[in-house]
């Protein structure tokens, strides 16, 4: 093992390491708490937290073992499930994402129709569509005998040497199967998104009015809080942009090296440069770590049911408790009057 296999090693061991307990916790907090079991969302988290700790304890570890060995992992069969697995978990986490983000837009565009418009019948035919469309491609790869070892990727994944009788036919697979997950779900992130930061920033504007005639109102109110009051305005103008950038941001830096990697390995002759192979599937690979924290555990519901489940295993006194329906109160004002300024 040289120097960066070393580094990618440890890279991936954290990967694995941060992905499992991440994502453990999201799945302790559904179990856990009604609230967030009962809502259409939550489904699809659920099938985003199931393909992340599926591909931790599948693929990332094989990846660990090669990067170590420099070698093979296993037989050639073991190889061919671990590949389908690759595949068909990957497709589904990234449709996953897309539909988690029709549900956001759904929810800020048509606040008042949100329930009617999305229940859990329409979220268990979307997450139906997601594994029928992922299993169709990671079959056909699988029957094709297009998935083993892949040493530029350290990976039993899609590999381009198994495919060189099939030619013409594997490079419209793999055109056709990151037009219709990468690809696509990067418009729907894109074009979804943008209209939610669209909508937040025109209740921001009517809120903003709103603070600012209170503030010319209260003519004996004391500088500290008007300048706090200004401060939590240029915050809730930064929020959103925010939040859309991490959505979007995380999905482009952790998959589209890997992608394109992919599309260049169809029409380059030569050899490419298998540091950045690894590299760009440990990349790859961080989204299923970095997904509990973007979608998950820093909302609000989720740092609830933690604090909660925290307090019960550290049997704190009710003070705590107390205080955090209080917090919870607040937090309930808040978007009660968001909606009255969205109405």
């Amino acid at each position: 093992m040289d120097a960066a296999d070393i580094v990618a090693s440890v890279l991936v061991l954290g990967i694995i390491v941060v992905s499992l307990l991440s994502n453990v916790v999201v799945l302790i907090c559904f179990m856990y708490s009604p609230e967030i079991r009962k809502q259409v969302p939550g489904l699809f988290i659920l099938n985003l937290t199931f393909c992340n700790l599926l591909l931790s304890v599948s693929n990332m570890p094989l990846t660990l073992i090669g990067l170590i060995t420099t070698g093979h992992p296993g037989g050639s069969g073991f190889c061919q499930i671990v590949g389908f697995l690759d595949t068909f978990l990957t497709t589904n986490s990234m449709l996953t994402m897309a539909a988690l983000s029709i549900d956001r837009w759904v929810a800020v565009v048509f606040p008042l129709s949100y329930h009617s418009r999305i229940r859990h019948r329409d979220a268990v035919i979307a997450l139906g569509y997601t594994w029928i469309h992922s299993l169709c491609f990671s079959t056909v790869a699988t029957c094709r005998s297009w998935v083993g070892y892949n040493h530029l990727y350290a990976s039993c994944t899609l590999c381009s040497v198994r495919a060189k009788g099939a030619g013409t036919q594997f490079i419209i697979f793999t055109v056709v199967l990151h037009s219709l997950t990468f690809l696509l779900t990067l418009i729907v992130l894109c074009v979804t998104y943008l209209k939610v930061l669209k909508v937040a920033r025109f209740h921001c504007k009517r809120i903003d009015v709103i603070t600012m005639q209170t503030l010319v109102l209260l003519v004996d109110i004391h500088p500290s809080v008007r300048q706090k009051c200004l401060d939590e305005q240029k915050q809730r103008r930064q929020r959103a942009t925010k939040k859309i950038s991490t959505f979007i941001g995380t999905f482009v830096v952790c998959f589209t090296p890997y992608v394109i990697t992919r599309i260049v390995e169809l029409v380059t002759p030569g050899p490419i440069n298998p540091h950045w192979g690894v590299l760009s599937k440990c990349l790859a690979y961080s989204k299923a770590a970095s997904d509990p924290f973007v979608y998950s555990l820093l909302r609000h519901q989720y740092r609830k049911t933690c604090s909660l489940l925290a307090n019960k295993v550290l049997k704190r006194s009710t003070f705590n408790s107390s205080s955090l329906r209080i917090e919870n109160n607040l937090y309930c004002l808040k978007k009660m009057l968001k909606v009255l300024c969205s109405t």
